[in-house]
């Protein structure tokens, strides 16, 4: 895919509006390691492949182990993750596949482990990502090439 256009540099304002809104999120009590699961899980569903790298490399500099990195896609088949976190994990696909509905079932289960206040602020994180994941599937971003370090 050909890079198209720079989102920021075309619609400065909007791109703005939604870096504000990321950065109201960050002032939310939503841990890091929930943000990050909710941006590569979304990133994986959409497809996005520069939101995988650029999320995937944040989280290993914030301490998120390669393991449950790589095991992210497969997270039902793996003791790698805490209740909250499936919790978290189910919601996020669910809201990005939306054509199927969020069952009662999941939201009822997030919202009896982690409570109302922090459901919604996910849910909006994750609506987010699914917004940052389509301007960057629509605009062509490609991720750069990381070159191994030399010792």
């Amino acid at each position: 895919m050909n890079k198209r256009m720079n989102m920021p540099k075309v619609e400065p304002e909007a791109y703005k509006a939604m870096a504000a809104f990321d950065k109201y999120l960050d002032s939310t009590p939503l841990t890091r390691v929930h943000r990050d699961l909710i941006k590569i899980r979304t990133s994986q569903i959409n497809g996005c492949a520069y939101c995988i790298d650029k999320h995937s490399l944040e989280a290993r500099t914030a301490g998120e182990t390669e393991q449950r990195i790589y095991a992210l896609s497969v997270w039902r088949d793996t003791p790698f993750f805490t209740e909250e976190e499936r919790s978290i994990l189910a919601l996020t696909e669910e809201v990005t596949l939306i054509g199927n509905h969020v069952s009662d079932q999941t939201y009822d289960q997030a919202v009896g482990l982690l409570g109302e206040k922090y459901v919604a602020q996910s849910i909006m994180a994750i609506i987010s990502m699914n917004a940052w994941n389509r301007i960057g599937i629509t605009t062509g971003m490609q991720p750069p090439i990381h070159q191994p370090a030399l010792n």
